[in-house]
């Protein structure tokens, strides 16, 4: 017997449906040196920066993520997809696709794309506020970014629930 292929899409509410008891999701944001990794509780509340991963070949690298996931009882993944500023896919974008099919057999998760335009330019400029380091910010950026992305998820995969909710029963105040 084959098991399905898991659900690799940028459909928010494809991605709802697929998970209907919720569960810990891991955020992902991928960078040329480092994959920044983010949390959220169960109940897909809040998402938290986790640690930031030094890239090197996808094998070592799988390791690693299989132990987050392990380790969190991951149910899905999000992931950063770093399309143009016109909307465009680019040779990142290429990259990240083939991250995601090399990371499908090892997980079999559900996944979900999520444009990442300007999120670490956000991140940056939250840091900025703060008055981080250069130093301080290079080192928690990329987890930061991860963390933000998974976040714009959530709260459009809370609001997809939500309507799905009033959809349903449209006496409800």
């Amino acid at each position: 017997m084959t098991l399905p292929a898991p659900l690799v899409t940028a459909a928010q509410a494809e991605f709802r449906a697929a998970m209907p008891g919720g569960g810990a999701l891991l955020g992902l944001d991928l960078g040329t040196q480092t994959i920044g990794t983010a949390f959220c509780d169960a109940g897909w509340r809040f998402a938290s920066p986790g640690k930031t991963l030094k890239r090197g070949k996808f094998g070592a690298d799988k390791v690693l993520l299989a132990a987050l996931i392990a380790e969190r009882s991951i149910r899905g993944i999000v992931i950063g997809l770093p399309l143009n500023m016109d909307g465009t896919e680019g040779p990142r974008v290429q990259s990240t696709r083939a991250f995601v099919r090399h990371l499908v057999p090892l997980t079999n998760l559900p996944i979900l794309f999520w444009d990442e335009r300007m999120s670490t330019l956000a991140v940056t400029r939250t840091l900025l506020d703060a008055d981080a380091s250069r130093a301080k910010r290079a080192a928690v950026v990329d987890k930061m970014a991860a963390a933000y992305i998974l976040q714009g998820a959530l709260d459009r995969l809370a609001r997809i629930e939500s309507a799905a909710a009033e959809d349903a029963d449209p006496d409800q105040p």
